[in-house]
């Protein structure tokens, strides 16, 4: 069965980066549809795959990842105007029956993605 699974791990502090909010959408051409919702839990996972099974279906897709909300709240940026706040990644499901798991590293100006396991 396929599933997409995601983490998010704050590289300045060591550690997972527990509470920050995560929108999935779904991409097709000019459109962006908003399919589901989360907040890390304290391992910086969530608590279920963001899709999986039917609802996983090959083309593209976006998780975007509230850091500024998370960065401010751990004291680690501030001010109206963060370097990072939102961090769109924009992926490609090919195998529905695949799993894709897209972690998130992050710190106050920088941030990496790849594809794990």
């Amino acid at each position: 069965m396929g599933r997409l699974t995601t983490h998010v791990l704050d590289t300045a502090r060591g550690k997972p980066a527990a509470g920050v909010k995560i929108a999935l959408y779904r991409v097709s051409g000019d459109s962006h549809r908003k399919i589901a919702e989360t907040v890390t839990n304290a391992d910086g996972r969530t608590d279920a795959p963001m899709l999986q099974g039917v609802a996983l279906t090959a083309g593209s897709y976006e998780l975007v990842f509230s850091a500024g909300d998370y960065l401010r709240a751990s004291g680690q940026a501030a001010g109206e105007v963060l370097f990072l706040d939102e961090i769109p990644i924009r992926f490609g499901v090919a195998d529905a029956e695949a799993h894709y798991h897209v972690p998130l590293l992050i710190s106050p100006f920088a941030y990496s993605t790849y594809r794990g396991s």
